[in-house]
């Protein structure tokens, strides 16, 4: 109502330890199940990739927005919709939110967590020059065929799930574009980031680069 655009909110449960689960249902007792649609995915391997393709499962739109639940991502975003403006203007496949262009930026993570954050993306733009600058965030609208499409094709699991999935866009021939964004820590909740995920995500780089 508020953007001019019609749209749909769905809520994937992938085991987060951040209460989407119980917030969800909240929401669901205040406007109703048939408002606010939650499905849980019940899986031993949890992963952003797994939440697309359950995700994919229940949207109707042309246009698919991913974001993170536990509002990192501002509701802002789609109530002033700048990845769907940007979409227009260049006619994209693909809108990625970026933290690290323009007036983006990332808020309320410490020295580490940013640290863990560019290296990832500089040894990303080193090795596989995805031609876009945030390949580890998750706001991005995708044209539901082209989301569909790759994910067909990326077989990563977990935080390297999101960097395949441009890089697999590029060798597709995918267009894509960037709108800049601010990141701000959960306020709530605890991030599943760890090391068992920073190996994984560093493997999956290696993989990447030897069959890209």
């Amino acid at each position: 109502r508020f953007s001019g655009n019609d749209f749909e909110i769905i809520i994937i449960d992938d085991g987060s330890p951040d209460g989407t689960q119980e917030i969800a249902e909240q929401l669901q007792k205040i406007y109703g199940s048939d408002k606010i649609v939650m499905r849980e995915i019940i899986s031993v391997l949890f992963s952003s990739g797994t939440a697309y393709i359950h995700g994919m499962k229940h949207a109707t739109g042309n246009f698919i927005v991913i974001m993170d639940a536990d509002l990192s991502h501002h509701l802002v975003f789609l109530i002033k919709p700048i990845a769907y403006r940007k979409q227009k203007e260049g006619n994209f496949d693909i809108v990625s939110g970026t933290r690290y262009k323009g007036n983006g930026g990332v808020y309320g993570w410490d020295l580490k967590r940013k640290l863990i954050s560019r290296g990832a993306n500089f040894i990303t733009q080193v090795l596989l020059r995805p031609g876009a600058s945030d390949l580890t965030g998750s706001f991005r609208l995708y044209r539901r065929e082209v989301l569909q499409k790759l994910m067909e094709k990326c077989v990563s699991k977990g935080y390297v799930f999101q960097m395949e999935m441009i890089v697999r866009a590029r060798q597709l021939g995918y267009t894509i574009g960037e709108v800049p964004i601010s990141f701000v820590d959960r306020v709530y909740g605890e991030s599943k980031l760890g090391g068992n995920e920073i190996v994984s995500f560093l493997k999956g780089l290696l993989t990447l680069f030897a069959t890209t």
